[in-house]
């Protein structure tokens, strides 16, 4: 038999956490499921935009998150992947989770997103070695060093600005024949007289040693020529994935896969309410995941009560 819950979150990432503590001084009984603890909150080497903190790390950050939660009895955590949430007929949600199903009352999504990869050797050997998905995050930990960012989008180009300021030579590197970065962007980016742009380009492997990452060995799409570049450093602006598929059949989303919600939090479903990364709320910060988290949990307070 499943277990039966008050309610369930799903991911404990900023947006997760934070429900949980709201749900805990409700009185509400929770379980919050996820893989890991912070998600991509925890990558980042120093945060000085979380009010309170002047300078901390993600790691340090998402710990004290996890502190707090887990001071409140009525909520409990554990390691799982959530892989299909269903409504049954009752309104109540089957979970199923590596195996194991839980039945709730009342579901708060807040699975975060995931980046998109490459999908080249060196790529996981050199994640946190010099590959980095979030210049905010890790672009002071290359002053001075010569880096690639893998992307020529609005994003890929913005990082590219940032790191200008920091690293000694910047190669953007494109897949298509023109860059599908905004006019603005590219103008910006070619006032840079440490920036170099690559199109037409597609990174085949990502070189290194026992030390980190030291070169990238890239490739003409059109003639298969290869060579090798020496950076220090790679950021991969190539886009994100909401971690929607749990739900993709059973709530509205966007055309990129964001679950759609109110904002109050609630989704086109009655009691399945999201937050955070994975929803179409603009703004992809930990703050903003933070706050989206409260709203959803306080919505699904007032849903349980109402319920009866």
């Amino acid at each position: 038999m499943p277990e039966a819950l008050q309610a369930l979150v799903v991911g404990a990432g900023p947006a997760g956490m934070t429900a949980g503590v709201y749900l805990a001084r409700a009185q509400i009984g929770a379980l919050v499921l996820s893989q890991d603890i912070g998600g991509q909150a925890a990558w980042g080497p120093e945060i000085k935009n979380y009010l309170g903190y002047r300078v901390i790390s993600g790691v340090e950050l998402v710990n004290r998150f996890y502190e707090h939660l887990s001071s409140f009895p009525q909520v409990r955590q554990e390691f799982a992947q959530v892989k299909q949430v269903v409504r049954q007929d009752d309104g109540r949600f089957l979970v199923t989770a590596d195996g194991t199903k839980y039945l709730a009352e009342a579901v708060v999504y807040a699975a975060g997103r995931s980046p998109r990869k490459l999908h080249v050797p060196g790529e996981t050997e050199y994640l946190g070695l010099g590959v980095s998905y979030c210049p905010v995050c890790d672009g002071p930990l290359f002053p001075g060093k010569r880096v690639a960012v893998a992307g020529g989008g609005n994003s890929g180009f913005a990082a590219a600005v940032q790191m200008c300021s920091i690293a000694s030579h910047v190669t953007v590197i494109e897949v298509a024949d023109q860059v599908p970065a905004a006019a603005d962007y590219q103008r910006r980016l070619a006032r840079e007289p440490k920036a170099e742009m690559l199109t037409a380009t597609r990174i085949v492997e990502i070189l290194g040693d026992q030390g980190g990452m030291t070169g990238l060995r890239v490739e003409n799409v059109h003639t298969g020529e290869q060579r090798e570049l020496e950076v220090q450093g790679l950021f991969v602006e190539i886009g994100s994935e909401p971690n929607s598929g749990p739900v993709a059949d059973l709530v509205k989303l966007t055309a990129t896969g964001e679950i759609e919600v109110t904002p109050d939090c609630k989704t086109s479903v009655p009691g399945l309410f999201a937050a955070g990364d994975v929803t179409n709320v603009p703004e992809k910060q930990i703050i903003v995941a933070a706050g989206e988290g409260a709203k959803a949990a306080l919505s699904a307070v007032d849903y349980l009560l109402r319920k009866g």
